[in-house]
């Protein structure tokens, strides 16, 4: 097995590539050892120490080493893990912690006020049909959280997550896209 891997922008963050499906559906990001238990994946690689987040895209794992650490001593471990890992075919999830595991629903933080339905559907489409497929090849991923007054509120997770430029990705790439094609939208920020 053949795992490609790629830098993003994120100088931290390094994308691993296995030829395969990692997640059917959604993503999932981990922040922490904690929430790393709910898959043997995610727990491998946090053990490893020097991890601070790891990411699954749809055919993509992105990995992000602490502060100081060693890419080039890392980089062979977290392969070695995944080469394992997806050898053996493994679950990515534990029984128990399957159902659920997916991006938590849209609109779990902001309630949308009904007169807005169709700027919070354009607004979707768009995140979903130029956004979301630019910021996968980057190896992370971008969640509507909501839409108030004019700002949109999104998630960045993987290695746009702490990453030096996903400000600029947000204020001048994402806000300016939004702001053309749905005039109502004055401004993007972070959730």
């Amino acid at each position: 097995m053949l795992i490609e891997t790629e830098t993003t922008p994120n100088p931290a963050t390094l994308k691993f590539l296995p030829g395969r499906t990692v997640m059917e559906m959604g993503t999932r990001d981990f922040a922490s050892p904690e929430e790393a238990e709910a898959s043997p994946l995610a727990e491998a690689i946090f053990s490893l120490g020097d991890v601070t987040g790891v990411f699954f895209g749809h055919n993509f794992i992105s990995v992000t080493s602490g502060p100081g650490a060693d890419w080039s001593v890392l980089k062979a471990d977290v392969l070695s893990v995944l080469l394992d890992h997806f050898s053996a075919d493994m679950p990515l999830f534990r029984a128990a912690t399957a159902a659920g595991i997916a991006v938590p629903p849209e609109d779990a933080d902001w309630p949308s006020n009904p007169e807005d339905a169709d700027i919070v559907a354009q607004i979707k489409e768009l995140i979903e049909t130029r956004v979301r497929p630019a910021v996968a090849n980057d190896g992370g991923d971008i969640v509507y959280r909501g839409f108030d007054k004019g700002v949109v509120y999104l998630q960045m997770q993987g290695a746009c997550s702490g990453c030096p430029s996903s400000s600029a990705t947000l204020k001048h790439g994402i806000e300016s896209l939004l702001k053309h094609y749905v005039p109502e939208v004055t401004e993007v920020r972070a959730a």
